[in-house]
């Protein structure tokens, strides 16, 4: 198979903490840092969440810039996608760091439980998250947490709320969302590409899923994302000790099911994105 694939990296998210793992990045300097070993690791994609000084979730637009200026900087051509994730800040405060223009943003367009809490995605929100990426020329990311999530993307697109074609990325192993099960994930695939046959997708999956989703994700000719705000572990005894050694992880399964890794440049070009 000679399809590129996208590998992206989720370098912090909002939940893992150096107490999990001392190389989770969460100042702006250890980010911007830890992105560029990812990017000449291979990850074309950068998803961006910032913490406070306390290591706590932020959604303060400046911190986003900041990094986005770093990221820019230190890793040239590099997609930068920034979360607009609940778990950051509540209402529109999700939204505030859309007008500076990234890439791409995460979008998830419903709501799903989470281990200890409802994920809510009320419809006013998304429509107003989605607008916004329409007005800044924000591609979304589609975070699908369950199969609603796909058909609602879809639905979305045909009204014109989300620019076509459509890239969704399969969250699988949350607890108490969809779990990482193999003909689950088999028959999201086929229900995306039967319902949106130009969407491309990604695989995501959480803790010591990671391997296993990012595996059947590249097998099955998609894309695919890593890092340390899904999983802190190579395995159950062993911390990764960076992002760019999960991402290295994820270009030797592009290796072994002959996949070449995509250069940012043809990530933007397979994503329909505006040059760097």
């Amino acid at each position: 198979m000679t399809k590129p694939c996208i590998i992206c990296v989720a370098i912090t998210g909002s939940v893992a903490r150096k107490e999990n793992n001392p190389a989770v990045p969460t100042a702006l300097n250890e980010q911007i840092e830890s992105t560029h070993a990812a990017f000449e690791a291979g990850a074309a994609i950068a998803h961006c969440h910032v913490r406070n000084d306390d290591q706590t979730p932020s959604s303060d637009p400046e911190r986003f810039a900041k990094l986005m200026e770093g990221i820019r900087t230190h890793c040239p051509g590099m997609i930068v996608q920034l979360s607009t994730g609940g778990r950051s800040g509540s209402g529109q405060e999700r939204g505030g760091m859309l007008h500076l223009r990234p890439e791409m943003a995460s979008l998830s367009v419903g709501s799903n439980n989470f281990p200890t809490r409802v994920y809510e995605n009320p419809p006013e929100l998304v429509d107003w998250l989605s607008g916004l990426m329409l007005d800044y020329d924000v591609k979304p990311e589609i975070e699908a947490f369950d199969l609603s999530h796909i058909f609602q993307a879809v639905k979305m697109s045909e009204d014109g709320k989300l620019r076509k074609p459509l890239y969704v990325q399969f969250v699988m192993g949350v607890k108490n969302a969809m779990p990482a099960d193999k003909r689950s994930f088999d028959f999201y695939v086929e229900t995306l590409t039967r319902l949106a046959p130009d969407a491309q997708w990604c695989g995501a999956g959480v803790g010591p899923n990671q391997i296993r989703v990012n595996e059947w994700a590249i097998a099955a000719g998609g894309h695919t994302r890593t890092g340390l705000e899904d999983n802190v572990r190579l395995d159950r005894d062993t911390l990764a000790p960076s992002n760019a050694a999960l991402v290295e992880r994820a270009v030797d399964l592009c290796a072994q099911y002959d996949r070449p890794v995509a250069t940012c440049a043809q990530a933007r070009e397979i994503l329909n994105l505006r040059a760097a």
